[in-house]
């Protein structure tokens, strides 16, 4: 069995890549099928190997951002990265310009051409120092973000452990950790507001230099969003205002009724359960164990994914001192294997988490037989419908995973977080395509957008005394908005499908199942509304498909 610690990728230099490109180059200059085929095979291998230890650095340093070798190292990874992309458009340029495009496309594939007349609009020479400094500036929000440390409960937590705090039914307790988490914004403001002001400018600074009028244009771009475009996103947007935000809002109401409480705070929004939000059944090792039975039960193939997940040390799921908070998938090309990383607290977000990244782990290796890197992974927002449909395809199995007789109130929780979420997942995209279409704005006037975008799509929200958020502040608490723009969308973009596979799997499990395992097996072999049709699905963007889901999800919870 394949195991973590012998993942090893030997670290590139800008010499080692000129060079390897160059062999790629005179490969192509041979002309004709064969060194055709033979020049796109060395590169789908060098990439593979660059991706892997790209991602293997970048790891160690979440696990620990404090240590100095391992920042040093992202540091060298980030400095490296446009010398790579500069090679990488170069030779897509190349590629794209053969006269032979017929023999191109059956070699490569032709949404792989696609996404290659996308990437070279992405990239030129002059913004390398850019792209460097944004992750410069990007790495120092996380290494921020972990240094949190708050004392409560007779103990030291980050972030990531306040979440217990935050939803304990003891009123008092869940507004003691919502203070301590925006004291430290707060405490911090100064500091978030220049390094995203940074962003901003440098982003839009970029977008320029590559000929765009706004940066938004480029991240879509970015993103290989081929299919759709800010319009599509926009009126996707109007659906949640229209459909979701005023279900929602009389959730909140009922939430506010149930609990006895005369005002619904927004430290109250974190208790969906009147008997306390469910816990899982145990800590780290239970559920790791426990998910084993989970997996198989599911699928075969899944179970035995999983068994190598686990046996072979590709998860790390403990909170601890330094760990960059959150949790992500990443995976290894060379070796075919994913990695899962996140934060474990002792909440239900925990089951949440891992069957998210689950999701997208199984997808990735699912596809790993895919002929081409570029179709290992999906588009993000098609990645999510992976992660996103596990967890729905989980709930029948949740008796394993939760603390005994509260499967069918984990199961509410989830349905019930999964639409409150999507009002919060459009406004930060909302916010987003705001400030980059405006980016001289100040920070306190990017805390007005946000205030006023929030009252809009979450009109409930009711900060009480917590000064920070109540001002505009709450986006600084995203992660993706610094690090990922743009990204966000995706999330409630995929909900959409996800929740069709969890209304199909109320009806046929195992034949939604078999869809789920197929699309994963697609990776991204397709563009984001190929695969969703390829899997019976219905796309976000048609009109009614929203309205249809939540319909489905608001009769399961008043049955």
């Amino acid at each position: 069995m394949l195991r973590f610690d012998d993942i090893s990728v030997e670290t590139p230099t800008r010499e080692s890549l000129a060079a390897r490109y160059a062999d790629i180059h005179t490969l192509l200059d041979r002309g004709g099928t064969a060194a055709r085929a033979e020049a796109l095979e060395e590169w789908d291998k060098l990439r593979r190997e660059t991706d892997s230890w790209s991602a293997l650095v970048h790891l160690r340093f979440s696990q620990d951002t404090a240590d100095a070798d391992a920042k040093a190292a992202r540091e060298y990874a980030d400095a490296l990265a446009p010398v790579a992309t500069d090679h990488d458009v170069a030779l897509k340029r190349r590629l794209l310009a053969d006269p032979d495009r017929r023999d191109l496309e059956r070699l490569a594939g032709a949404h792989a051409l696609r996404l290659w007349e996308t990437d070279v609009t992405t990239f030129e020479p002059a913004i390398a120092a850019d792209l460097e400094e944004e992750s410069r500036l990007g790495a120092r929000y996380t290494e921020l973000l972990a240094s949190a440390r708050f004392e409560i409960g007779g103990g030291k937590v980050n972030l990531s452990g306040l979440a217990p705090f935050a939803e304990s039914p003891d009123r008092a307790v869940r507004h003691r950790a919502e203070a301590l988490r925006w004291s430290f914004f707060a405490a911090n403001g100064a500091e978030l507001d220049t390094i995203f002001d940074g962003l901003v400018k440098l982003r839009h600074g970029m977008a320029r230099k590559l000929g765009f009028e706004s940066y938004t244009p480029l991240a879509y771009r970015n993103m290989r969003r081929v299919d759709y475009g800010p319009d599509e996103v926009a009126r996707y947007r109007d659906q949640v205002a229209e459909h979701v935000v005023p279900l929602v809002a009389r959730l909140m109401e009922q939430q506010r009724r149930d609990n006895g409480w005369d005002t619904l705070r927004y430290w109250d929004e974190s208790l969906v359960d009147p008997r306390g939000n469910p816990k899982p059944a145990g800590g780290h090792d239970l559920l790791v164990t426990r998910a084993q039975a989970m997996f198989d039960a599911m699928d075969p193939g899944l179970g035995r994914f999983y068994r190598l997940m686990h046996g072979g040390g590709f998860l790390d799921l403990k909170n601890r001192p330094g760990k960059a908070g959150g949790g992500f998938c990443t995976s290894f090309p060379c070796y075919g294997v994913p990695f899962i990383f996140a934060n474990f607290n002792g909440t239900n977000h925990d089951i949440g988490v891992f069957t998210h990244e689950m999701g997208h782990a199984f997808q990735n290796w699912e596809s790993r037989d895919q002929p081409g890197i570029d179709y290992l992974w999906p588009t993000m927002e098609a990645a999510e419908i992976n992660s996103m449909g596990l967890e729905f395809l989980c709930h029948p199995q949740m008796e394993l995973m939760v603390e005994e007789g509260a499967a069918d109130r984990f199961r509410r929780l989830h349905l019930l977080t999964s639409l409150y979420f999507l009002p919060y997942g459009v406004c930060v995209d909302h916010f987003q395509h705001e400030v980059y279409a405006h980016p001289e704005a100040t920070p306190a006037e990017r805390h007005a957008i946000w205030q006023r975008l929030e009252r809009h799509y979450m009109p409930w929200t009711d900060y009480g005394d917590l000064a920070y958020p109540a001002k505009g502040g709450r986006w600084q608490a995203k992660p993706h908005i610094y690090r990922s723009p743009f990204y966000y969308i995706d999330y409630t973009l995929a909900l959409c499908c996800a929740m069709q596979f969890w209304v199909q799997s109320r009806r046929d499990y195992a034949d939604a199942m078999a869809r789920y395992v197929a699309l994963c097996g697609r990776g991204g072999s397709a563009p984001f509304g190929d695969l969703v049709r390829s899997a019976g699905l219905i796309s976000p963007f048609a009109p009614g498909a929203l309205a249809e889901v939540v319909r489905e999800a608001e009769a399961a919870l008043a049955a």
